[in-house]
């Protein structure tokens, strides 16, 4: 069983920066940063494949957010800039144990089967 665990949400105002942690018990997965408000359904952030780089970029997030690889094994960041209002969610590691090239474009909810428990961004204006 692949566990997965999140930490860093906290509260922030418009403008400032915060970055998410993600913990894996698996190496070599598809791996994927979801969130999700209340009433809407959990939206595709980023996914990566370790080592190979970024396979999928939301339009919202392009150029504020990026990924970078912890020292400690299996340990990923999301690295959250320029974060507005509309940030604001619960936010979700994920994993689905694949190789990079099926990793290409992974973006749905459903593309993954492991998930963490979710940590929450605020963004105050």
């Amino acid at each position: 069983q692949v566990q997965l665990m999140e930490s860093g949400g906290g509260s922030v105002q418009a403008g400032g920066s915060l970055k998410l942690s993600c913990v894996a018990s698996i190496d070599s997965a598809c791996m994927g940063w979801f969130r999700q408000v209340p009433g809407k359904e959990r939206e595709g952030v980023l996914t990566f494949y370790p080592g190979g780089g970024v396979t999928y970029y939301a339009d919202s997030v392009k150029g504020r957010f990026t990924i970078s690889a912890g020292d400690a094994k299996n340990t990923h960041y999301l690295h959250m800039n320029k974060l507005t209002p509309d940030d604001t969610a619960l936010y979700y590691c994920a994993a689905e144990p694949v190789g990079w090239s099926q990793c290409l474009g992974r973006s749905k909810s459903t593309d993954f089967r492991y998930w963490g428990q979710g940590t929450q961004v605020t963004v105050s204006s």
